[in-house]
Formats: structure tokens, C-alpha cells, sequence
């Protein structure tokens, strides 16, 4: 199990009757390691406000004011170097608020985000910007040195 939502008690059956079942608290992750034989670093927090505005009209017209007339479009600026990773939602992460922040750096923010599920970073899928998607509090991890 990874992240803080792992709080969750889980039930194990000893191999005996149900009399012998076991209730204990599993806690733990791997994310956010730097050290040791298991390295999973954060690499990127991606939060936006939208102060209620809708999230999708609010990017779109972001991209079209910066002279791009499709999200796939901010590849160009934003979409070197990037590699699969895994996601791990955070609501107590910051967000940017969209109204005050530099747009430029809205729209990378909006990409990025356009490019995760709930669980996973993928440069190779499609940048579909949702409601869902514009929304989610984000951390994303690199899986490196993972061995299980």
C-alpha cells in the first residue's frame, strides 16, 4: 500500500477460525524516498485554484490569449524531458490561484495535469483537460531504483 491513505485497518485471517482474525493498522509508503534501496522522489506538486470559475473555460482561454489553439500545442513549450510516473493525490497541497498567477505558468501547470489520471503521469496520453483533471491536488513521484 502507498501514501496516507493507507490508514485503513485491514483484516488477516491467521489460517484458523474466524476467532483468530486480526485487525491491525497498516501505515506506510515508499513515496517521497530520496534514500536507501527504494528511491521514489517527489518531483512535482500540481494544484490550481480556480476561485469557482470553470476550470475548463478558464485554461481555454488562457491558451487561446498565449496564441495556442490547442493543448496539445503546449507540448512545444512544456513537454520535453518527461517520463511516466505515479500520482498520489494530496488536498492539503497549495494551490496556485489562477486569477493573480503568471498565465504561462497556469497553462504548464494545466498541462501537467492534463496528462494524469488519479494514479499515474503519462506524456504519452492525450492532454484532456476535465473538470476532474483541472482540479486534482497532485503530487508526482519518480519510481526509480523500485524494486517489489
Amino acid at each position: 500500500m502507498f501514501g496516507p491513505a493507507c490508514n485503513v485497518p485491514r483484516k488477516g485471517n491467521s489460517g484458523g477460525p474466524a476467532s483468530r482474525t486480526r485487525v491491525e493498522p497498516v501505515r506506510g509508503t515508499l513515496l517521497g524516498r530520496t534514500d536507501g534501496p527504494i528511491l521514489c522522489p517527489r518531483m512535482l506538486a500540481l494544484a490550481l485554484d480556480f476561485a469557482g470559475a470553470d476550470p475548463v473555460a478558464a485554461v481555454s482561454r488562457l491558451l487561446s490569449e498565449a496564441g495556442w489553439s490547442s493543448p496539445e500545442d503546449l507540448r512545444i513549450p512544456f513537454g520535453q524531458d518527461l517520463w511516466p510516473m505515479v500520482c498520489q493525490p494530496n488536498p492539503a497541497l497549495a494551490p496556485l490561484a489562477v486569477a493573480t498567477a503568471d498565465p504561462a505558468e497556469v497553462l504548464r501547470l494545466a498541462f501537467l495535469l492534463g496528462l494524469c489520471t488519479r494514479v499515474r503521469f503519462d506524456p504519452e496520453r492525450p492532454v484532456l483537460w476535465t473538470r476532474a483533471s483541472l482540479t486534482r491536488r497532485l503530487e508526482i513521484y519518480e519510481m526509480k531504483e523500485f524494486y517489489a
